[in-house]
């Protein structure tokens, strides 16, 4: 059996990716790999300077322009110990939330210090995400440690996911140990929620918005509208606060799971309606809609770079038309989860909104991912979500 720590390769950079690397940041592009490997079957190779200085040990993807993502510093190889203890750690930062029994993110990745890993907890049950090759072939092993640490009845694997395909790898989804039913039941902030494990949005549910759906709910009234509502969220929370909400998103399997959220919790003012937001949102304009509060959580419009001029129409227009709807006083809560659109440029973009829309904005909260989400200050890449809760004048 081959070894995953055997770090026996090495991986010259250039200055440019050296510097990268003493800021704090994880990842060597392709660009800045000036020697690799002659035999790309690695999980784990030493990282050099030119000088051969040994910067620390990282995992190495040959089909990625994500080359490298450093795993340890020094000239120490990791080990199994060192995987335990960083696994060990992450989950410990989350007992306040495994005390709770909610359902949470164990482990976030690079914020982690545990590149391109993700394990997310749901009640009895744990996914797993491996995204990058050198964490795939850790992947037997990181079950092992899951189940010696949480003891979970089963461990299902979301790999279905597009950027494994960046790494060469295939996209699956299927149980690594024990039974993991299609549905599980979890509770936030007192609301209950069925979650499908195995098809729903990320790891079945959207675990990063859990604060700002509280937070919201302390605003709201009147009539309100949830734009993108997936499973039915931020509606559900609203609903104690409001007369009535329309919900509505484009995925009628996702509006029938709200629909069942509802049920659920025995909550009756929500109306599930299916559509496109954008088409939607025009309408309800055209008609002459009033709402006391609407809410505004869209998938993210930049995928990439190139996208983000796009995306920056897509966000003005869906907040523009948001402010035309709302009563004055009324509260709009926008976020996005584009990376590549930063929270200054996403607050320019309401601010635009709101200047075409002739009204005044007031920001009351600005928010982020939820408190098992960690951004790691050195990479802006975990700092992907951005949540705004303003009152519209």
């Amino acid at each position: 059996m081959v070894n995953p720590f055997d770090t026996g390769q090495e991986v010259e950079i250039s200055p440019a990716g050296v510097r990268r690397l003493r800021q704090g940041h994880l990842w060597v592009y392709a660009g800045d790999v000036t020697r690799d490997v002659e035999r790309p079957d690695a999980t784990f190779v030493r990282v050099t300077d030119a000088a051969h200085n040994i910067l620390g040990h990282a995992f190495h993807s040959p089909l990625s322009q994500i080359r490298l993502r450093l795993f340890s510093r020094g000239s120490e190889p990791p080990g199994l110990a060192l995987l335990r203890d960083r696994l060990k750690d992450s989950i410990n930062r989350r007992i306040p939330l495994l005390k709770a029994g909610r359902a949470c993110r164990l482990v976030f990745a690079e914020a982690d210090l545990l590149p391109s890993i993700i394990v997310d907890r749901y009640g009895d049950f744990l996914v797993l995400q491996t995204l990058s090759r050198g964490s795939e072939n850790l992947k037997t092993l990181l079950v092992d440690i899951l189940r010696e640490l949480i003891e979970p009845c089963g461990i299902l694997e979301r790999n279905d996911v597009k950027a494994r395909r960046l790494e060469g790898l295939e996209e699956k989804c299927g149980i690594l140990f024990g039974t993991v039913p299609d549905n599980v039941q979890i509770e936030e902030n007192g609301i209950s929620f069925i979650v499908d494990l195995n098809a729903g949005q990320k790891t079945g549910f959207f675990l990063d918005q859990s604060e700002n759906r509280l937070a919201a709910r302390g605003y709201v009234s009147g009539r309100a509208l949830d734009m993108f509502t997936n499973t039915g969220a931020f509606a559900l929370h609203f609903a104690a606060r409001c007369e009535s909400i329309l919900a509505v998103d484009l995925a009628r399997d996702s509006l029938e799971q709200g629909r069942r959220n509802a049920e659920l919790n025995k909550i009756v003012n929500i109306e599930f309606r299916e559509g496109n937001a954008f088409d939607i949102l025009k309408e309800l304009d055209r008609s002459g809609e009033k709402f006391g509060a609407v809410c505004l959580d869209p998938p993210a419009f930049a995928k990439n770079r190139g996208a983000l001029p796009g995306a920056i129409g897509g966000y003005k227009e869906i907040n523009l038309r948001a402010m035309k709807l709302l009563n004055p006083e009324g509260i709009l809560v926008t976020s996005s989860c584009s990376y590549h659109l930063s929270e200054d440029a996403f607050l320019n973009v309401i601010r635009e909104a709101a200047r075409d829309a002739h009204r005044y904005i007031q920001v009351l909260e600005r928010r982020s991912q939820a408190f098992d989400h960690p951004v790691l200050a050195a990479m802006p890449e975990t700092h992907y979500l951005k949540c705004f809760i303003a009152r519209v004048l």
